[in-house]
């Protein structure tokens, strides 16, 4: 097996890291809810939560906002067919039928990570952890029911599914969009820059001392078990 993380932080990384829980490490997660390789990571990060003592920070990156919203056309789907089936090969990961055969052929569909990613913050401030529950449910919403997970009322429905309470997540979905998540959204780009990451998902790993080591999940995609046992290793200092 190869080590794949960093003895110390990388070149460029912070010397003010996020600030962790002191009684333990936290592994920070930088993702978007649209971005297929981070599908593909879904179960390390489900492997993640199962480390005794080890926190799960997110930290959405926006990769389709703004300007690189992106409509869903025919030539979309050639682009992202192809890596789909990888990532089922490499991982397991199931794409269902009416992603391939139903979003992928909504023309009148868009792709913007901003509404999911306020999604998530919004279940991270109504429960602990909530946030990570969000994520897995928008990405099987996504990539094997084939929703519009940029729909506010998709959204909604999947934070019922995941035990909220509408009303109380609608309210958290107002009060957190717009300028709150263009803030977490620069943050996290501004994480990932630090870090030395290329993309997503990126995952940092910050000790309770405040040293990091950013993680290539590249080599664990699959063997999630092998890379949690890795993470409880770092996480103890081994």
């Amino acid at each position: 097996m190869t080590d794949t993380a960093e003895a110390s932080a990388p070149e460029g990384a912070p010397e003010d890291a996020p600030e962790d829980a002191p009684e333990g490490a936290t592994l920070h997660y930088i993702f978007d809810p649209l971005c297929g390789w981070c599908y593909a990571a879904a179960p390390l990060v489900a492997a993640a939560r199962g480390v005794p003592g080890l926190k799960v920070a997110l930290h959405g990156g926006g990769m389709m906002t703004g300007a690189n919203r992106r409509p869903i056309t025919p030539q979309w789907r050639e682009y992202v067919m192809p890596h789909d089936r990888r990532i089922t090969e490499m991982t397991g990961q199931p794409f269902g039928e009416r992603y391939f055969e139903g979003l992928l052929r909504d023309t009148g569909a868009v792709m913007d990570s901003e509404p999911p990613t306020t999604a998530v913050l919004a279940a991270e401030s109504l429960r602990a952890g909530g946030g990570l529950d969000m994520v897995h449910r928008l990405q099987q919403a996504h990539y094997v029911e084939g929703r519009r997970i940029a729909d506010a009322d998709v959204l909604a429905e999947m934070a019922v599914d995941i035990g909220f309470d509408a009303a109380a997540f609608k309210a958290a979905f107002a009060q957190l969009s717009g300028e709150a998540t263009a803030q977490h959204i620069a943050e996290s780009r501004q994480l990932l820059q630090r870090a030395g990451g290329q993309g997503f998902p990126t995952f940092v790993l910050v000790q309770p001392d405040g040293r990091a080591s950013r993680i290539d999940a590249g080599p664990w995609l699959g063997r999630a078990d092998d890379w949690k046992a890795k993470l409880a290793a770092l996480a103890e200092g081994a």
